[in-house]
């Protein structure tokens, strides 16, 4: 499944009301290592079927960010039955996310 671009108006529908966990990366354009990261959380979004995977620009919608105290960036949370399950901040290697996702 392609990643989804997540915003303040479809964050309810696609995050918040999934049946399935969804990996959320908070990320930004001049962030180097959300750059770095950007290729492992497509390979993720691509390899796992059973799941969704959503990017949120912290630039672009700074109303998330706050809600979810995103201080720091790359910041990749996992939520299950619309709840946070697991997160992280930094760069990760793709394993690292694969057990957040249990």
């Amino acid at each position: 499944m392609a990643e989804i671009t997540l915003t303040k108006n479809n964050f309810e529908e696609e995050v918040i009301r999934s049946d399935v966990p969804v990996l959320v990366d908070f990320w930004a354009t001049w962030c180097g290592p959300c750059r770095m990261l950007a290729p492992i959380i497509e390979e993720i979004s691509e390899e796992r079927k059973d799941i969704k995977v959503g990017k949120i620009n912290v630039d672009d919608e700074p109303a998330l960010a706050a809600k979810y105290g995103i201080e720091a960036i790359p910041s990749v949370f996992v939520f299950k039955n619309g709840e946070v399950a697991a997160k992280s901040v930094g760069y990760r290697q793709k394993a690292d996310l694969l057990k957040m996702l249990g």
